[in-house]
């Protein structure tokens, strides 16, 4: 066997070492480069020349004397790791005080989840001294150190003695890891952390941290960290470069340190008595104000086309009923609940049959809720409605009479109180796009879903028979059954289709939001507000009209108040009507009643 063989695997046999060693990348590339030379000088015996044999043996054995001495250091280091680590649950304050310390300065990120757990109050000490972190539900726990699972119920386990001092130490020594780690993800947090609530002793860690940063976004966050803290200075011209700083980069949490700035005593002057520091402090809130105000614009939009888009899942079956049979279907909310419903119903069997594939639920909820809606509306149309057409007040009242049938049959099934609909994982959280706006990933994926149906319901109105039909029909119903088409099974479809449309409307409901039985009463006149305003039976106009509304209300809610800003997109709609009657996009042809 070769000696690069031998070594290796002598230092392999103590792989518990390997998480705590900080040198064991080089020993592993050391030990390959001493191996391959060895097999190449065996294998060239003949063929080398003797003195350069000599040589290579000779660097051979100063690699070994060098990647043991390393490998020694990382081992005293290990112990030390290890040490500090279980002086964690010692009883003596100082001692944990004392360990956390060295484990910050250690900078080995293997004590990160052992730091957290004692910080999150989720650590505990067995009676032969054992680490214990336990899951956020208190009901499991494995080692700190060989991360095995282990029997809490066996154990008799207890609280580290910590204090506020010790938790400031943990603080700083947690930010210290977390500033030194390789997952850009965790510079990241920490920095954010760190700007949010400074910690002590961290000033110069952070400058040296930004001196090797190469992350854009991390090195901001570093620099504003650094600029709030020389706020407090007493050095005039780092003040000034931090207003700078703050100017340029600042946000919302920098407010309040910029007005303390220019406040003013009881007599009106200035606490602040460096007029230079005054104006800078002045340009950095306004310049704050200017990009935060930008900043809710870009928000208003998004979850106004979020809200437009729930509008528009709402009156798109709506504007194709009301716009082939003008009927006015007062139940046409219902079907958005009766489409939540079924979300809600599909949710629970999974829970309770398909535990492992719950993420997948949505899925299957999307047609169960197209289909039993869709069915209701048929069954609707046929047993009430296709008896009371033009008769509009009669139809209004029957409608409305199985609205309040369909709420009463639902609270009779599943309960008067709201019952709630979880996302799956992939629909939870969302993204950080700037500072304090966050894009849930429900709603943008709402947006998508509702640009995919609107996408598929015009393809089928204008690229299928169905679709030629029921424009046939929409356009000129003598005409349409003159020719031989099924005006009644047109209608019977139609229905079904508007129906089916609005309870995928539910389905993105319960996305964001508990689902009740009066979840439809919520959306119907909003609904009709959509198809008036956009023209009565055309998809463009829906969609124009959804959306109009959607963002005029995020924009006007901050400005006049929810109910306000309601009365007046009424107000903008009336006058809309006024001047264009027959709304955005008016409906090219005739309507002919049977």
């Amino acid at each position: 066997m070769l000696e690069g063989d031998i070594l290796a695997q002598s230092i392999l046999k103590a792989p518990q070492l390997y998480p705590y060693l900080r040198w064991e990348f080089f020993v592993s590339i050391g030990l390959k480069i001493m191996k391959e030379t060895i097999f190449f000088l065996e294998f060239h015996k003949s063929r080398a020349h003797q003195k350069s044999r000599k040589i290579f043996k000779q660097l051979i054995w100063i690699f070994v004397l060098l990647f043991v001495g390393l490998f020694s250091f990382s081992i005293v280091e290990a112990n030390d790791f290890e040490e500090n680590l279980k002086d964690l649950g010692n009883k003596s304050r100082s001692k944990v005080k004392k360990a956390i310390k060295s484990l910050g300065n250690q900078g080995n990120s293997a004590a990160l989840p052992t730091l957290k757990a004692l910080k999150d109050n989720r650590l505990r000490v067995s009676e032969d001294g054992t680490l214990v972190i336990l899951n956020k539900s208190g009901d499991k726990g494995h080692d700190a150190r060989t991360e095995k699972q282990v029997d809490i119920k066996s154990l008799d386990l207890r609280k580290p003695r910590i204090n506020n001092s010790v938790r400031r130490a943990l603080s700083t020594a947690i930010g210290k890891l977390q500033l030194q780690s390789d997952d850009p993800v965790i510079r990241l947090s920490a920095a954010k952390q760190l700007l949010k609530k400074p910690v002590s002793g961290l000033v110069e860690l952070v400058e040296r941290a930004l001196a090797k940063e190469t992350n854009g976004e991390i090195r901001g966050v570093f620099n504003l960290a650094l600029a709030k803290e020389g706020l407090k200075s007493d050095d005039r011209l780092k003040q000034l470069e931090s207003l700078k700083t703050i100017r340029e980069f600042g946000d919302n949490d920098f407010k309040s340190a910029l007005e303390t700035l220019l406040r003013k005593d009881e007599k009106g002057e200035f606490l602040e008595i460096d007029p230079e520091i005054r104006d800078n402090a002045k340009k950095a809130l306004s310049s704050i104000e200017k990009r935060q105000f930008f900043i809710n614009q870009i928000a208003n939009l998004f979850y106004g086309m979020s809200l437009g888009s729930i509008l528009l899942l709402a009156a798109l079956g709506l504007a194709i009923t009301f716009g082939l049979m003008g009927v006015i279907n007062m139940a046409h909310g219902e079907m958005l609940m009766i489409g939540a419903y079924s979300t809600f119903f599909i949710q629970n069997l999974f829970k309770e049959y398909l535990p492992n594939l719950f993420d997948w639920y949505l899925i299957a909820a999307i047609p169960t809720a197209f289909i039993v809606s869709g069915l209701i509306g048929i069954l609707m149309e046929k047993s009430v409605i296709r008896h009371l057409y033009g008769r509009p007040l009669e139809t209004l009242l029957a409608t409305w009479g199985i609205s309040l049938i369909l709420i009463q049959t639902v609270r009779l099934i599943f309960g008067a109180q709201n019952v709630e609909v979880s996302n799956p994982s992939y629909l939870s959280g969302g993204i950080q796009a700037f500072n304090g706006v966050v894009f849930p990933f429900n709603r943008i994926a709402i947006i998508i879903f509702v640009i995919f149906v609107v996408i598929l319901v015009w393809t089928l109105l204008q690229k299928s028979s169905l679709g030629l039909q029921v424009r046939a029909v929409t356009q000129n119903r003598g005409m349409a059954s003159c020719i031989g088409i099924s005006t009644h099974k047109i209608d019977m479809y139609t229905f079904g289709l508007g129906s089916g449309v609005a309870g995928l409307g539910g389905v993105a409901l319960s996305q964001i939001g508990n689902v009740g039985p009066e979840l439809g009463q919520l959306y119907i006149v909003d609904s009709f507000m959509v198809v008036v305003l956009g023209g009565v039976g055309k998809i463009a106009g829906t969609v124009a009209g959804a959306m109009g509304l959607g963002v005029l209300n995020k924009f006007l809610e901050p400005i006049a108040g929810a109910v306000l800003g309601k009365i007046l997109v009424l107000v903008l709609i009336i006058i809309v009507i006024q001047k264009r009657p027959q709304g955005l996009f008016a409906l090219k042809g005739r309507m002919v009643d049977d």
